[in-house]
This record gives C-alpha cells, structure tokens and sequence, in this order.
C-alpha cells in the first residue's frame, strides 16, 4: 500500500504545527512534519529513542545538547538517545522535515 499525506495519521502539537506518521510500527516511526514560520518545539529528550530530522523543503535550528545548528533543505542530523535537543523554525516561511525515530519516541519524551 502507497502511503501518502492524504491518507496518513495526522496530528496537530506545538504552536500550530502538524504531523503525519509516514510508518508507525512498534520498532520504527516516520513522521512528515510542517512547522509554520516563528515556531519551535518544546526542549527534551528521550530516554530511549534516536532520532533523525532531514529537511526536505525551509531551514530550521537544532539545538542539540547546548549548541545550535542550521539545517538546510536535503541536510540532516541524528540526535542520539538521551541528547536534550529543540527544534526552531526561526524562518519566515514553514519548514517540512523527516523525524525518523528508532525505536518510536512517542511515550518516551521527557521534557526539560
């Protein structure tokens, strides 16, 4: 089966932004995510999960364990399980990335 934007999970968090789970399996997550201009996401980490953001489309900031870091269309970074880390779209336009997460990192956030 194909999976697309219009037939995948959607979920709204943040400030406005959305989430559709591309793969969503016990031991792997996709997610496709828009995050609207001046927004960010709340600083964490998870205990168990690693992750990796890749920017398909807009630049975002990472904070990553204290230091931050511009992402560019087709550039990514992991974030290690455990690594405090924010995402920011301080851009004027939205931002879509990849979060791609192993093992799922819903239920594993902790907030900071």
């Amino acid at each position: 089966m194909i999976t697309a934007l219009d037939n995948a999970e959607h979920y709204l968090w943040g400030q406005n932004c959305d989430g559709w789970h591309l793969l969503k399996s016990d031991s792997l997550s996709i997610i496709y995510e828009r995050m609207p201009a001046g927004t960010q996401e709340a600083r964490h980490f998870h205990n168990k999960a690693q992750q990796f953001f890749l920017v398909i489309e807009g630049e975002a900031v990472m904070e990553l364990d204290g230091k931050e870091i511009v992402i560019h269309s087709r550039e990514g970074v992991h974030v290690p399980a455990g690594k405090p880390h924010q995402m920011f779209n301080r851009s004027k336009a939205d931002v879509f990335f990849l979060v791609i997460s192993q093992p799922p990192s819903h239920g594993d956030r902790m907030n900071l």
